[in-house]
């Protein structure tokens, strides 16, 4: 029996896997992927996100967000984020490039009923994300739906690092039908 790194199967297999765990388990690197955007201006941003909910099938993955945040004017500017993952037990990088689709109001507010209360409260802050305030505390909390939003992120592509004995690299994207490319490492 071969290892999963051993085949370009076995290592898309590994990431998509590698990512339900993220969503499944809190205690995950998975779970905490670095969110790569452009800003309006020009600039590079990254952010931690929490992984909220992955389809291999569809090619997605999803993020909440509170719809004020600069991470959103940079979507709107331009809707592709990268996303990076480093999980130290697997010796295994995951990055992909995506195309983000914003949600919010009438089409998440199922989703928002199911939120914990006290998960609610990253959504709704007064003043919004990034305002200047006179203190570190000078915010105050308060869950509103209208500012939350969902994030769907369609995968067209995928680079995988594996540092083993052996290093491999494969490349993945959705024009190729997700057929695996070895790559130099």
């Amino acid at each position: 029996m071969s290892d999963w790194f051993e085949t370009t199967e076995g290592t898309l297999k590994r990431v998509w896997d590698t990512l339900a765990l993220g969503v499944a388990d809190a205690a995950h690197p998975a779970r905490r992927p670095t969110f790569a955007t452009i800003s309006p201006s020009g600039w590079p941003e990254a952010r931690t996100v929490v992984l909220r909910g992955v389809d291999p099938t569809a090619g997605t993955i999803t993020a909440h967000t509170d719809l004020y945040s600069d991470k959103i004017k940079s979507l709107q500017a331009s809707p592709r984020a990268a996303l990076h993952i480093w999980d130290a037990d697997q010796n295994l990088q995951i990055r992909m490039q995506t195309e983000v689709t914003i949600q919010s109001g009438d089409a998440v507010s199922a989703l928002w009923h199911k939120i914990p209360d006290h998960a609610q409260q990253s959504y709704g802050v007064t003043p919004p994300p990034g305002a200047p305030i006179k203190t570190a505390l000078d915010y105050v909390k308060q869950p509103d739906p209208a500012t939350f939003a969902v994030l769907t992120c369609t995968v067209v592509h995928i680079d995988a690092v594996h540092l083993g004995a052996d290093h491999r690299r494969a490349s993945f994207s959705r024009d190729r039908h997700w057929q695996g490319q070895w790559l130099s490492p």
